[in-house]
């Protein structure tokens, strides 16, 4: 299973999103709350999957999704945002994501898009 980290800056939806994983046998590595906060974890950590919500302060997703790749081009990144969001589902997917999950999600969608990335 997959070492991941969860970035999101809702603490209910990083729980969410644990549990739906941990749940699923990933180890979960680390959390962050902010765009910044996730690109300086992903140096740290060096997860081998993150999930990463859109809308952010500091620095939001599209932002850290950047420079994610930019840093290392075979990033595993699965985008997280509500409805109605597609256009930025679709330039993050351009940009490098690995998939995207809608919120509200069910765990086995969040377990389904670990296993897609990790397959990519």
């Amino acid at each position: 299973m997959a070492r991941v980290l969860v970035v999101d800056d809702a603490a209910f939806m990083r729980k969410m999103v644990t549990d739906a994983l941990s749940g699923g046998g990933h180890e979960i590595v680390g959390e962050a709350g902010n765009g910044a906060e996730a690109v300086q974890r992903f140096q740290e950590l060096r997860p081998e999957v993150m999930t990463l919500d859109i809308t952010m302060p500091e620095k939001d997703g599209i932002a850290a999704l950047q420079e994610i790749i930019a840093l290392d081009p075979s990033a595993k990144v699965i985008m997280c945002s509500a409805l109605g969001q597609e256009s930025k589902v679709l330039e993050s997917i351009k940009l490098g994501a690995k998939d995207f999950v809608v919120k509200p999600f069910q765990p086995d969608r969040v377990r389904a898009a670990v296993e897609k990335a990790l397959a990519a």
